[in-house]
């Protein structure tokens, strides 16, 4: 199979789809590799170590995805690279299609088949294709709080662990899948009093025992979210549904009752944000401010630590790009029906039964 590795458009993305070791792996299995020049930049990688393991260098774009039948990538396809893609295209990459009935719209158009990362399923049950992006933006999820609860930042000037007599941060997590169990872990981490609400009784029983009771955990209820929000310093969204629209727990009327200064970072914003007020921002202005709390929505939170996220994403998708181009795209979704969860597009339809309802189809 011909495989396209095409450079990262979206704002300050410096990720790229495949790395050398990944593109040597498909190289051996027999496949060619076409890769956009200056595509491993962001991540320190040059043309030549792609060269070295027997990729192809194409000067742009356009030229990657008319020489390939799958294009790898990280991120959603930009409205231009919509543009690009045909029916004999397969797209494997996150998409996050709930929250974005254009992109829904332009992959139906071009007749593509697209797979997302974000709903494939694993022989455990989770997803293994989102858990590393989810590890790392649960671990930056409280880093960055941390830094926009300083007063430059807007915040309202607390420490995230305090100090010996003055109170550290009171940080709220909703969710206790993988994202909210990294941001606990470090917010725990940096010493500040951290309560983790999920409404599953196994997960918090699972949080319970990974920190021998240092960290609080609720059974999430409306109510009992409410208050503690009101308390919180630092709240944390890390709710997901898988390929649906985020549910909304925090609202805009609760914002007032919050203190001022306080601070939302919604790491579920990819599938449409779980705060009312949430809307996409971007690494160069990361945030903004609505009724005096701050309010932290980067949609590729992991792209900030490019190195980090290629290799830990890589170690889990080139066996599924194996896959697809040693089998073909319906063999190995046959195969696997893990994989063919991923599946969003095909023929011009949705066919993933959860971004159909989100999009009202």
């Amino acid at each position: 199979m011909k495989i396209g590795v095409p450079k990262e458009i979206k704002p300050q993305e410096n990720r790229v789809g495949a790395t050398p070791g990944t593109v040597s792996q498909l190289v051996q299995a027999g496949h060619e590799v076409f890769v956009e020049t200056n595509a491993g930049l962001g991540i320190g990688v040059k043309d030549e170590e792609f060269i070295k393991v027997g990729a192809k260098i194409l000067p742009d774009a356009d030229s990657v995805f008319e020489a390939a039948t799958m294009i790898v990538k990280v991120k959603e396809p930009q409205p231009i690279e919509c543009a690009r893609l045909k029916p004999h295209h397969i797209l494997f990459t996150y998409l996050h299609l709930a929250p974005d009935p254009e992109q829904a719209k332009a992959l139906m158009k071009s007749g593509c088949t697209a797979i997302a990362y974000e709903t494939v399923v694993g022989k455990d049950g989770g997803l293994p294709l989102l858990a590393p992006m989810s590890e790392v933006a649960g671990r930056m999820a409280s880093q960055v709080g941390a830094h926009c609860l300083l007063k430059p930042q807007g915040g309202l000037g607390r420490l995230m662990g305090g100090v010996p007599g003055v109170a550290p941060a009171k940080v709220v997590v909703l969710g206790a899948g993988v994202a909210g169990t990294n941001a606990a872990e470090i917010a725990h981490g940096m010493r500040a009093d951290v309560t983790v609400f999920d409404r599953s009784k196994a997960a918090l029983v699972a949080i319970d025992k990974m920190f021998n009771g240092a960290v609080k955990t609720l059974m999430s209820t409306p109510d009992a979210v409410e208050a503690a929000c009101y308390e919180a310093d630092l709240v944390i969204g890390a709710v997901l549904i898988p390929g649906a629209s985020a549910p909304k727990l925090v609202t805009k009327a609760m914002l007032p009752k919050m203190k001022d200064g306080a601070v939302l970072v919604d790491i579920s914003i990819d599938q449409g944000g779980c705060f009312e007020t949430s809307k996409p921002t971007t690494h160069s202005e990361p945030t903004y401010v609505v009724d005096g709390v701050v309010h932290y929505c980067v949609a590729n939170m992991p792209g900030a630590a490019p190195l980090t996220s290629t290799y830990a994403l890589n170690a889990v998708t080139a066996p599924y790009m194996l896959a697809l181009a040693n089998k073909g795209v319906e063999k190995a979704l046959a195969e696997d029906e893990g994989l063919a969860q991923g599946l969003n597009v095909k023929n011009g339809e949705i066919t993933y039964e959860a971004v159909k309802l989100a999009l009202g189809l």
